[in-house]
């Protein structure tokens, strides 16, 4: 169940109201980020536009609609119309918060081992880092910092050199996720001095 908190609720069926039907429900998405920190996308969207794979949930006078692989992480999640000095808008606040997996075992100390040994040596000279924060089966959960947070070449460093290095080092490693929250840190998505 998803609850609406009465700002939310009033600002959504204002604008279904003023939209003569076109818009019928308010669907509800994850949009990036991190399994830590999701991203969520709202958009009012009209009967034609609701796909076979959404579920409908009725919260008082107001439909909303869930991606079905969606439904179990918003399940019991708050939505709330929030203003602040410089912001308004919607705010979505998960009931359930993500547990990371273990950082025991013979499989997370040998992701340790290259970490240290060979990838933050290398990561280092531009001022990053990368850190295992979770293992689960054979999945594995980094965090990039320092100058590798917000770095334009982050998905690059990730996926062409951590990811090799860990699979030649760590065969049994099937899933590596990027639980790093990008749009934070100190200088997230730095750009360098116009010339």
């Amino acid at each position: 169940m998803i609850t609406l908190t009465d700002g939310a609720r009033e600002v959504v069926r204002s604008y279904m109201d003023q939209s003569d039907g076109e818009f019928t429900a308010l669907r509800i998405s994850i949009a990036g980020g991190t399994p830590l920190s999701p991203n969520f996308e709202l958009t009012l969207v009209g009967p034609d536009d609701i796909r076979e794979s959404e579920q409908k949930v009725d919260v008082g006078d107001v439909t909303i609609v869930i991606e079905e692989e969606f439904r179990p992480r918003l399940e019991g999640a708050t939505v709330d119309f929030v203003q602040r000095v410089n912001e308004s808008g919607f705010e979505v606040k998960l009931a359930k918060t993500v547990k990371l997996p273990t950082l025991d075992g013979p499989l997370a100390d040998r992701i340790k081992t290259v970490l240290d040994a060979e990838i933050n040596p290398a990561i280092a000279s531009h001022g990053g880092s990368i850190t295992l924060v979770g293992v689960e089966g054979t999945e594995i959960y980094l965090e990039m910092g320092g100058g590798c947070q917000g770095c334009a070449m982050s998905r690059m460093t990730l996926r062409q050199g951590v990811e090799r290095m860990v699979r030649q080092a760590v065969p049994e490693v099937t899933v590596i996720h990027d639980v790093t929250d990008h749009s934070s840190g100190e200088n997230p998505f730095f750009e360098g001095p116009a010339v």
